[in-house]
């Protein structure tokens, strides 16, 4: 590197250390003398910031005062440096890792990024992110789940548990309604899901964390019809359907004096008394799997949900699993015999290298689920990167007038 590019760097950086320190008075003086309590909003906490910042930097240019301006009212009013990354609609994740080391996932790849945040600054946006939900997140309660205003997930870890130092990480959701095709199902496989949502059969989305899952749902659900009434469930809402008869619900955390916490399993037994239509239940993650069999059991066809599995098969053991979570002492062969009668397919999704998130099967429940071959039979499978129908489908509709192998490809 020559001279000129070496002393272009140090004076970049020597003005970026200036910044930071020049951020950092105005702040303090902030805490110090607030604004007076105006009904201006943002516009007033603007110009009180913009007195502050013309005192500690004197000497600043029109144009790095605006910079330094609209930083200070992010860091103040906003959520600071990660408000430009929230309104990229090319940012899928916002992973902090602790003080210096951040990193965004653009098409499902992961790019490392420059946020500047200390740990003080890291705890400070993760409780501005809860302090509006009535949560609490300190050194006595380091975990904290919450959602933005937009929908998007957070999950935040503050030491000691995290001892590099604070972790937030954001999940966020298009707004943008994705359709079937992008998964990767071609025509024939679309045709088969929109046919067996609307013929009432009740569908288990299964795939890795970040396969795509709650996207794909979301996809499916609009084969719903609009007279339909539909109770959605999740932990933290993140579904967005667009029939006109929806009603959310969503689990609630104990508050700061550990007590109020209102599970999934309680909201799926609130569902079944609000005459549900469909049940459509965000993720399956515990005990409530017994309630989601049992309600799926009562009348409820062509409910769905999601469920972590790295197979169809798997998806069934892991469902197995989560039942006996549930308290209740039933036998593995009862556990097995209520899956069977209460799910119908397991669509199975997973993220290709490249980030594409594709349906990389389509299995049919067999009867009998105590007989490992027997357990799933293959609907759709992908070969050579496509989507095939490699089964007739054996189950019927579970709703009149609907016939699941009208149209059925050739193969």
């Amino acid at each position: 590197m020559t001279a000129a590019p070496l002393a272009s760097a140090a004076g970049s950086m020597v003005d970026d250390a200036a910044d930071v320190a020049v951020r950092r008075a105005v702040v303090h003086r902030l805490h110090a003398d607030p604004p007076p309590s105006s009904d201006g909003g943002r516009a007033a906490l603007r110009e009180h910031l913009a007195g502050l910042l013309r005192d500690e930097a004197p000497l600043a240019d029109a144009g790095r005062a605006d910079r330094l301006l609209d930083e200070l009212v992010r860091e103040v009013d906003g959520l600071g440096p990660l408000d430009p990354l929230l309104a990229d609609p090319a940012v899928t994740e916002i992973m902090v890792n602790g003080p210096g080391r951040a990193y965004v996932e653009r098409a499902g790849r992961l790019v490392a990024v420059d946020l500047g945040l200390d740990a003080a600054a890291i705890s400070r946006l993760a409780e501005r992110i809860v302090a509006p939900l009535g949560l609490r997140l300190d050194r006595s309660s380091p975990i904290a789940d919450a959602r933005l205003t937009d929908g998007s997930r957070v999950h935040a870890v503050l030491p000691p548990l995290a001892p590099d130092g604070p972790c937030l990480t954001i999940r966020r959701f298009s707004t943008l309604p994705v359709e079937l095709d992008a998964f990767g199902v071609g025509e024939a496989g679309e045709a088969f899901l929109r046919a067996a949502v609307r013929g009432g059969w009740n569908l288990l989305v299964a795939g890795a964390t970040s396969a795509g899952k709650t996207t794909l749902l979301n996809a499916l659900s609009a084969a719903i019809g609009s007279s339909e009434r539909i109770v959605t469930i999740e932990e933290t809402a993140e579904l967005r359907l667009a029939q006109p008869h929806v009603v959310r619900l969503e689990a609630r955390p104990a508050n700061a004096e550990g007590v109020g916490a209102i599970g999934v399993r309680d909201l799926v037994r609130c569902a079944l008394r609000m005459r549900p239509d469909r049940i459509v239940v965000g993720e399956v993650r515990g005990g409530e799997a017994l309630d989601m069999l049992q309600a799926l059991n009562t009348g409820h066809d062509g409910s769905l949900s999601t469920v972590h599995a790295n197979s169809p098969t798997d998806a069934l053991s892991r469902l197995e699993t989560l039942v006996l979570l549930a308290g209740v002492a039933l036998p593995i062969a009862a556990v097995r015999h209520q899956i069977a009668a209460a799910l119908d397919a397991v669509v199975f999704v997973t993220r290709a290298a490249d980030g594409a998130r594709r349906v990389d099967a389509v299995a049919e429940l067999g009867a009998d689920l105590s007989r490992p071959a027997s357990r799933v039979r293959s609907l759709f499978e992908r070969r050579g990167g496509v989507l095939v129908a490699v089964a007739r489908p054996s189950r019927p509709a579970r709703r009149p007038g609907l016939d699941l192998q009208a149209g059925w490809p050739c193969y």
